[in-house]
Formats: C-alpha cells, structure tokens, sequence
C-alpha cells in the first residue's frame, strides 16, 4: 500500500454524559480505538458504522467566517485534523500510526448545532464531519500524522 500524507491530528475528544445526562465533550491527548468505536466515548459500541466522528479544522474555519465561534469540539468530532476528510467515499481508509479507519458516511444535519449559533446547522451541514470504523485497532496522539 502506497500512504500518501495529508495532514496531521490537531485535537482528539471524547463524549461522556455527566451526572444530569448532559454531554460533556473532554479533550484527551491519546484516544483507543477498536471495532466497537472509540472507547470510554458515549457511543463506544452502539452504531458501529456511526462509532467515530472526524471533523477537520475547515469547519471551524467556515464557521469564523461567517461570525460564529465555536471551541473545538462542538461539532462532536472524536478526531479533529488538518485535513479535509469529507470529499472521501464511503470505504476509503485514513491511516493515523498503527490504526486504519473507514469511511462508512457522511454525517447527518445536527441540529443540536443551533444551540452554538441558529444559522450554524444550515451552514455546516456539508461540513461536520465524517463517520469511520476501526479496521486495525490501535490509539491515535495528538500532532500524529494522517495518511490515504
């Protein structure tokens, strides 16, 4: 297989609910991954095709253009990185160190985002990330480098 690489990790999360039910997204320097998703993450092992959520920096981008702040993280991405992942098809795989990712969809309108900003939903629709699925289990760090 013939990698070429395109970008590099800038921050990881995971989705915990705290004690009222509420999600709380929480920054991690590593985060382990296997067949069932990202794990100690909210969705670990539930819909293995929706388990892992890449965003790319091109979204906050986009949001600060149009005058909505957002932290990273708000998007609900377990993997933020410099690249762009979401001109990917379904079934293309995304190698970060030892792991191997892939694609299984695009990710739906959230409109969960209205409460960022209203006009946030519309506006990222096409740019909140991408889902994966582990192939080859494995951790990824911050500042790893993302190859095709």
């Amino acid at each position: 297989m013939n990698n070429k690489k395109v970008g590099k990790i800038i921050q990881l999360f995971i989705s915990v609910k705290d004690e009222n039910a509420q999600t709380q997204t929480i920054k991690q320097e590593t985060i382990y991954l296997d067949h069932k998703g990202v794990k100690n993450d909210k969705f670990y092992n539930t819909d293995l095709q929706r388990s892992i959520l890449i965003g790319s920096l091109e979204s906050y981008q986009l949001a600060k253009e149009n005058n909505i702040q957002m932290d990273y993280g708000s998007l609900g991405e377990n993997i933020l990185m410099d690249f762009s992942p979401y001109h990917l098809n379904v079934g293309e795989r995304i190698q970060i160190g030892d792991l191997t990712l892939e694609i299984t969809q695009n990710c739906t309108l959230c409109k969960g985002l209205a409460k960022v900003d209203p006009k946030a939903p519309k506006l990222l629709k096409a740019h909140r990330g991408i889902f994966a699925k582990t192939v080859t289990d494995g951790s990824i760090n911050n500042g790893d480098p993302v190859y095709l």
